[in-house]
């Protein structure tokens, strides 16, 4: 019995020995799937010229991590949003074809404005009004995720090694903006849209933004596999007239993508939900291209001021964060709600507006949490952020860990909407109005839970 035990401890002490040698080894699968709606297809919600014409191919790209447990799987749209059970159709067919599980998802949207979004539970809605399509093309919208997830299992057979991590960041000029310009009172006094016609509106300072672009990168040894950049601004220079277009950071992804032919791109939206270009667009033509060779030589200079690190699967952590967001009140009136939305005699706009509404009050009354994710690569963290999430929020995150990499991204479940700080919403303006789905003491729910996302 003495050997016996003896040869038990000696066995286990070899194997505890052995871990680290014996880790799954880190992997990468970079996937990319076109996303481009049919001619006449809703675009932007429903909201703008149904797509008339193809100015540039609409894609999904992501990649996913493996040997760091389950696969984790990030992905990103040239879409302009994806809420409520879109988003979950989303994350679960994704997750099935990963053969992981739809937490270890994080979904984003771009927001660009000449693009579909989808949102199943609105759609149910409208169509029960006799509505169904008009927000977006629910056929092409549930082919478009099985394609998607059809290019991620083909990834999947031939992943990459990954020996090095690499981070980067540089200032991009002359692009983002805080479209709120406040007034002496402490009030919103203008709204700089993406596109601003006023000379005196585009004049104000810039105010409150991140004018960091982020780089992060897997290398194999010298290889360098995937690119992946982060960049905070609504991503419009002009849109509506029916043109499908992955604007001005798509523009900046392609340039990017010629530079550098043998490497993935994917592009993250930070939290953009107050800043535009609207400073330096006017709306013209020209200002698409200009705004997009400026962030393309931010993503440059971002790459080439890289640290490379070794990275190992064991350094790498998914962590995840369920939180309630509180409702905005003027969704407690949902029989009003109900009747604007079978109110033929009203713009589409708004009925479409009320379905959103609509889908998101039933989910929160309904106790439905929106996950918040975070994905720890040793000492850099990559948030994972729901909404149209003001950059405030953002700027709070690079505050709890001032020392560390933090990138984020918004943009995921779109239900929620715009999801302004706490002040913003006795200030007035365009967001935190009637397009805002929760209330003030969301930022009394968010910020903690950041904080432990990031610990």
């Amino acid at each position: 019995m003495f050997c016996r035990r003896w040869g038990q401890i000696l066995a286990l002490s070899l194997v505890l020995a052995a871990g680290p040698a014996l880790a799954a080894p880190l992997k990468i699968a970079s996937f990319q799937a076109d996303i481009t709606p049919p001619l006449g297809s809703p675009l932007c919600d429903g909201l703008v010229e149904p797509a008339k014409k193809v100015v540039d191919p609409l894609s999904a790209r992501g990649i996913v991590l493996l040997g760091a447990g389950e696969p984790i799987v990030l992905c990103a749209l040239d879409w302009v949003g994806v809420g409520n059970a879109g988003y979950d159709a989303w994350r679960e067919q994704l997750a099935r074809a990963a053969g992981t599980s739809p937490q270890r998802v994080a979904l984003h949207s771009l927001h660009q404005h000449d693009a579909p979004g989808c949102d199943f539970d609105a759609e149910t809605l409208l169509a029960e009004h006799g509505l169904s399509g008009a927000m977006f093309n629910p056929v092409f919208a549930r082919s478009a995720i099985s394609h998607t997830a059809t290019a991620l299992a083909e990834a999947i057979r031939q992943p990459h090694a990954v020996t090095h991590l690499g981070l980067g960041t540089a200032k991009v000029e002359h692009v983002a903006s805080n479209r709120r310009v406040m007034g002496p009172d402490g009030k919103v006094k203008a709204v700089r849209y993406s596109a601003t016609k006023s000379a005196e509106v585009r004049a104000a300072p810039e105010g409150t933004i991140d004018p960091l672009v982020r780089s992060v990168s897997f290398w194999d040894g010298e290889t360098p596999l995937v690119s992946m950049t982060y960049y905070t601004t609504h991503p419009q220079s002009y849109y509506g007239m029916g043109d499908v277009s992955y604007d001005f950071v798509g523009m900046a992804r392609t340039m990017r993508a010629r530079e550098l032919p043998q490497v993935a791109h994917v592009h993250f939206n930070g939290a953009s939900g107050n800043v535009t270009a609207g400073k330096y667009n006017d709306g013209q033509k020209p200002n698409r291209p200009a705004l997009a060779g400026r962030l393309a030589d931010g993503m440059r200079r971002a790459w080439q001021a890289m640290h490379k690190v070794p990275i190992q699967a064991e350094q790498i952590e998914w962590r995840s964060r369920y939180v309630l967001l509180p409702m905005s009140p003027r969704l407690n009136d949902q029989p009003a709600l109900l009747k604007d939305l079978g109110n033929a005699k009203l713009r589409l706009g708004l009925r479409i507006r009320s379905a959103r509404d609509l889908a998101w009050a039933h989910r929160t009354q309904a106790g439905h949490e929106i996950e918040l994710t975070c994905l720890k690569l040793g000492d850099a963290y990559l948030l994972h952020m729901p909404g149209e999430l003001f950059v405030e929020y953002q700027l709070a995150a690079q505050q709890m860990r001032p020392s560390s990499f933090v990138g984020m991204a918004a943009y995921g479940d779109y239900g929620p909407g715009y999801i302004g700080t706490k002040i913003s919403y006795s200030q007035g303006g365009y967001e935190t109005g009637p397009v805002s789905r929760v209330a003030p003491e969301v930022e009394d729910v968010l910020m903690p839970a950041m904080r432990e996302l990031l610990r």
